[in-house]
Formats: C-alpha cells, sequence, structure tokens
C-alpha cells in the first residue's frame, strides 16, 4: 500500500530495484555530461546572460537525474536549487521563491484531502458502487473502473493512490472471482481489465487539474508562458467533451484489441455488493469527507462567481477535516508523497520561471520557429503535438517530459501565431495522455503491468493503437470544442 501511494515525481525506477553504486556512478558521469555539453559544447546565444546559461545548464542536469533516477527525484531538485544559490545563479530568494507559490500548497492541501478519503473507506465505496450499478458484463466492469478513476481524480492528485492504491486491488479481486490469473488464464478477464484501468487513468489525469501531481505545474507554466489562466474550473471545462469521449471509446477499443473469454459478469456485482455490505453503512467519519468532497469542488466549479481561489478553498476543506479529527496531524506528516511532491515542485517551479525570466524559453522558441516560416499554425500545431506527444517513449515521469519540454514547445507555438489557449490546453492534455504509451510512462504503470496479466508486446500494442484515438479525439472534438468555448 505505502509503495502504491508514492507519487509522480520521476523517483521510481524503471526496474523493480534501487540503483546500484556503479549505476549511480553511470548516472552522474551522463549528468554531468549533460551539463558540461551545455555550459561548454554549445554556443550561448548573445540575447542570454551567463546566468541564465548556467541555470539552463543546472535545469538540463535535474531533467536527466529525473530520468534516470540515480537519487529520489525531490532530493535531486533540492541539490540544484542549492546549486543555484551556490552559483550565485539565482539569490536564495530567487531559488526558493516556488515554496511561496499558492499552487505549491493547493497541491499539498489536495493530498491531505485525499487521504481522508482513503483512510475513511470513501474512495473505495465510491469506487464499489460504481461495480455493483453496471459491472454486469466485462465491458460495464471496465467502465465501473474508469467512471470510479475519473471521480476521484476531481480532489486525488496521486493517480498511483487512486489506481494503484483504491483500484488495483479491486480489479485484481474481479478477475481472480472468474478465475482469471496472471499466465495461462490471464486473457479471461484481467488482461482486458488492466488495459482498461491504466489507459482510463491517464484520461482521468488529463481531464481534471487535479488529475495528477505536476498539472498544477503545468497550469503554472501556462500562466506565466502563454497568459492563459488556468484553474480547476476551467481546466475542466477545456477538457470535458474530449474528456468524455475518449472515456467513451477507449474502453470498447481496448475490449477489440484484447477481447475477454468471459463477457457476462453477474459475479461482480455480487462481489460488489458483499463487500459493500461487509463495509456496512457510511460511517459519520465518511459523511463528513463526503460533504467535505463536494464543498470542495462545488466551489472549485464555481470559482468565477466568488473571490476564493482554488488553493484557499482546499486549504478551508483541509482546516475543516483538522478541526474534525478525521485528519490529524499525524496523517498529514506521514503523507510522505505531499512533501515530497512540495520539495519538488516548488524547486521545479522556480527553476522553470527563471529559465523565462532569463530570456532561455523565449530565445529556443525564436531559433525552432524560424525552421517553421511560412507555414499554417494548424499544421504546427499538428506536428509540434505529435514530436511532444510521441516523445514519452523518452520519459519514465509525467513530470519530467512535462518540466522539460512543455514551455519551450508552448513558446514555438506561441510564435507561430497558435492561439494561446489552443496551445497551453493541448500540450497539458498531451502531457498526460502520452503515458499510456509504455509500461513506465508513469509510476502506476509499472504497478499494473508489474502484476503479471498483460505482455510487454500487447502494453506496447494496446499503448499505440490508443494513442491514435486519443490524439484524434482531443484534436478533432478538443478543436471543434474549443471554438465553442472561445480559445480560439
Amino acid at each position: 500500500m505505502e509503495a502504491a501511494r508514492a507519487e509522480e515525481n520521476g523517483t521510481r525506477e524503471r526496474g523493480s530495484g534501487p540503483p546500484t553504486s556503479r549505476n549511480r556512478l553511470v548516472s552522474l558521469g551522463i549528468i554531468l555530461a549533460a551539463m558540461a555539453i551545455v555550459l561548454f559544447a554549445v554556443p550561448r546565444p548573445e540575447a542570454i546572460q551567463p546566468e541564465g546559461w548556467r541555470l539552463l545548464a543546472i535545469f538540463v542536469g535535474t531533467v536527466v537525474a529525473l530520468m534516470l533516477n540515480p537519487i529520489a527525484g525531490s532530493a535531486a531538485v533540492l541539490l540544484a536549487i542549492t546549486a543555484t544559490m551556490a552559483t550565485g545563479t539565482l539569490s536564495p530568494g530567487e531559488a526558493l521563491s516556488g515554496y511561496s507559490n499558492p499552487t505549491v500548497w493547493l497541491v499539498l492541501a489536495a493530498f491531505f484531502i485525499a487521504r481522508s478519503l482513503l483512510k475513511t473507506g470513501l474512495a473505495r465505496r465510491i469506487a464499489l458502487n460504481f461495480v455493483r450499478r453496471i459491472g454486469h458484463t466485462s465491458l460495464g466492469l471496465a467502465y465501473s473502473i474508469v467512471f470510479s478513476d475519473v471521480v476521484l481524480a476531481t480532489i486525488i492528485p496521486s493517480n498511483t493512490a487512486r489506481s494503484g492504491g483504491v483500484l488495483l486491488p479491486i480489479t485484481r479481486s474481479l478477475a481472480e472471482i472468474y478465475h482469471s490469473r496472471p499466465g495461462a488464464s490471464s486473457g479471461l478477464l484481467g488482461t482486458y481489465l488492466m488495459l482498461a484501468l491504466y489507459q482510463g487513468d491517464v484520461i482521468a489525469c488529463a481531464m481534471f487539474l487535479t488529475g495528477q501531481a505536476s498539472n498544477p505545474l503545468g497550469a503554472e507554466l501556462a500562466t506565466q508562458i502563454a497568459h492563459v489562466p488556468v484553474d480547476w474550473a476551467r481546466w475542466l471545462w477545456a477538457a470535458l467533451l474530449p474528456g468524455l469521449v475518449s472515456l467513451a471509446l477507449v474502453p470498447w477499443v481496448i475490449f477489440r484489441l484484447a477481447k475477454p473469454g468471459i463477457v457476462r459478469t453477474p459475479a461482480a456485482t455480487e462481489f460488489a455488493r458483499k463487500e459493500l455490505q461487509d463495509m456496512g453503512p457510511r460511517s459519520r467519519q465518511e459523511n463528513i469527507v463526503l460533504v467535505i468532497f463536494f464543498f470542495v469542488c462545488s466551489l472549485w466549479i464555481t470559482s468565477s462567481f466568488h473571490s476564493l481561489t482554488t488553493t484557499t478553498v482546499a486549504l478551508l476543506g483541509v482546516s475543516v477535516l483538522l478541526v474534525s479529527g478525521i485528519l490529524t496531524w499525524q496523517d498529514a506528516l506521514e503523507e510522505q508523497a505531499a512533501w515530497d511532491v512540495f520539495i519538488w515542485y516548488g524547486g521545479l517551479f522556480a527553476m522553470a520561471g527563471a529559465l523565462n525570466d532569463f530570456g532561455v524559453t523565449a530565445e529556443f522558441a525564436r531559433l525552432v520557429s524560424s525552421l517553421f516560416t511560412g507555414w499554417s499554425w494548424l499544421w504546427v500545431l499538428l506536428l509540434i503535438g505529435l514530436i511532444f506527444f510521441y516523445a514519452h517513449y523518452g520519459f519514465a515521469s509525467i513530470t519530467a517530459h512535462m518540466v522539460s519540454m512543455y514551455p519551450p514547445f508552448l513558446g514555438v507555438l506561441l510564435l507561430l501565431g497558435t492561439p494561446p489557449g489552443v496551445a497551453a490546453f493541448l500540450l497539458l492534455f498531451f502531457a498526460n495522455l502520452n503515458a499510456g504509451l509504455t509500461h513506465y510512462g508513469t509510476v502506476p504503470a509499472p504497478i499494473v503491468f508489474g502484476v503479471g496479466y498483460v505482455s510487454q508486446g500487447l502494453w506496447w500494442k494496446v499503448g499505440f493503437l490508443v494513442s491514435l484515438v486519443n490524439i484524434t479525439v482531443w484534436l478533432v472534438v478538443g478543436m471543434a470544442w474549443w471554438k465553442i468555448i472561445g480559445l480560439w
């Protein structure tokens, strides 16, 4: 359970064990080489000051560290922040400014609220209710798992806690009811459900600001670079129609690609009914958490009608939980994933913001955009979007991908005339959807893959074909929807 609560911060290895001393040394050599190439081999543009170039080298080293994982991701970010101060690249106030950003506190507060949902059992109850109501067939089971994830994603920013901590045990139990276990019988039901669980999770990640931990970082970068305000309600509004279409299509597409041997699953609904019966009626604590859940989400949705910011609302929810005793301060201190994200998020935000202030992002955009002179912004959007999407084959972390590629690619699109809202949101959504490509695309991937129901070949095949569906939906349906709501 504790492993399932690890957060999407690039700290988990693609392999199963911790890095050896030799691997650490090799990784350190690669990191230092990458920094040296930036500092000494790549000519510094005249428009960028030496401090900005040093920061770029440190930033590149940080991203490589997040990809190779020689040490925990948060530790790598802390070392990088220290390096910016020690080299005089940033003042201590500038280097640590990210920790005063309201969005950093939004993520921390959301993790605390999520712990209450998990601690009281409300999250599990929600998932079991979906299974009981629509799990009469294998396709219905897949939709019940995906819809559960979507509901939980409205307020739980850890996709690992949702899919690995809540939904994976339920999904595996459902498969085993029909004697579908890793190996020869996996195709009876388990293979399909595991694929649906994971591919549904990346859609849930894309649909909400709280879908996964680095989304708020992307939202801050969108506001900073494109001057597009992104809060919980605006994110949901932009993602709503393409997200719903993807949710409707993807489980069905996977059903056609990996059709289970068992189609009718009446025993699954009976299992959910019995589990709910064993849980008993909702407890007082569950009812309080449920009220706070609706209170927070309602205020987020109606943010345009009141002066409360997204962060203020989240902290109000946490305050009520603390006063009620449902969330204790010891619970908060033990929420390791929350504090882990707090460290890396604040540090990455400070460095990304400073790169923008030094003009590094703008200079990259200017140089790259010169290659597309005379192109229509629509064709540029398609090409840049596809490169951005499929580059995730080289990443084991949504965070590393977003922080390294989102600012420069967004800058290129803006410079070439792409409407800011379209450019900002499309890349934000693609930064989540592309995690479905591989069995290491985000932290829940190796957890679900490691259960053993899906071969690597099938995982990659389904990941690629589902990516074509998602790209088509979010470009065609998305562009039409964004036209209707005024993004372009």
